[in-house]
């Protein structure tokens, strides 16, 4: 997922931007930075180095992307999802609060099995 998502934000970076800048506001060097961490972070998954570790980075990172979910859906603001870069351009909602939950209970069990 990290990998795809990374993917999807490098194939078409002034749209990623723009839906970054949407969401978080983040400064431009994070949002630059971003897809090559989650591409790391997915592929070091993938190959299972330090799964526990990883695991538990991957629980973070999509805990905070739900935090941040919450927080612009409970200021009744509904951006557009930069969470697949080029493949999502819809408003986030509770269906994407549900899909990092979701992801987060995969990681866990990642990193517990």
């Amino acid at each position: 997922m990290f990998v795809v998502s990374s993917i999807a934000k490098l194939a078409r970076p002034r749209l990623w931007h723009e839906q970054a800048v949407e969401l978080v506001n983040a400064p431009a060097a994070v949002i630059a930075a971003w897809p090559v961490v989650e591409a790391v972070l997915g592929a070091l998954l993938i190959v299972q180095f330090d799964r526990r570790v990883m695991a538990l980075l991957a629980v973070a990172v999509l805990a905070l992307f739900t935090a941040v979910l919450v927080l612009r859906i409970s200021q009744g603001r509904r951006p557009r999802c930069a969470c697949f870069g080029s493949f999502g351009n819809t408003p986030i909602g509770w269906g994407h609060v549900a899909r990092n939950t979701s992801l987060i209970a995969v990681a866990l069990l990642a990193a517990f099995a």
